[in-house]
């Protein structure tokens, strides 16, 4: 299962650039982010090659952070295909709480990384096969 790590964070002048620098350092690469700001202190999600590293790295350094798993799903770069995966999961009553996703060019792959409501205890997995569209593993995810 594929894992996102997620990151508190003072929303202050050069915080993001400590955890940025610190990854850096040990070999981390950042395959995708994102960040939410939450007033005193901000969320930043990371997609990266060895989240059990950068972890413990940012652990270290007395961050507050976490791991999540979430289902990375390859979903073709064309018109209603996230409207066809939104309507599966919505249609088996599946809630998703987080979600982001990027496209890599020139291939035009979609990445939709989603983050369900007690994901282990749905078929989330088995619908989104279902639906026609693959699940990336971990390795698959990391090594894009």
């Amino acid at each position: 299962m594929a894992k996102q790590l997620h990151i508190f964070v003072e929303n202050s002048p050069g915080r993001l650039k400590a955890i940025t620098e610190n990854l850096s350092k040990i070999d981390i690469d950042i395959r995708a982010f994102a960040i939410q700001d939450r007033g005193d202190f901000g969320l930043m999600k990371l997609i990266v090659n060895d989240p059990e590293k950068a972890h413990l790295s940012l652990a270290d350094l007395g961050c507050a952070c976490a791991l999540k798993d979430v289902l990375a799903i390859s979903v073709p770069d064309s018109p209603g295909n996230l409207h066809r995966l939104l309507t599966a999961l919505a249609a088996n009553k599946i809630n998703i709480i987080d979600a982001h996703g990027f496209v890599l060019q020139p291939n035009k792959l979609g990445v939709c990384i989603l983050e369900i409501e007690n994901l282990a205890q749905t078929n989330a997995e088995k619908i989104v096969k279902d639906a026609g569209f693959e699940i990336l593993d971990d390795a698959q995810l990391y090594s894009l």
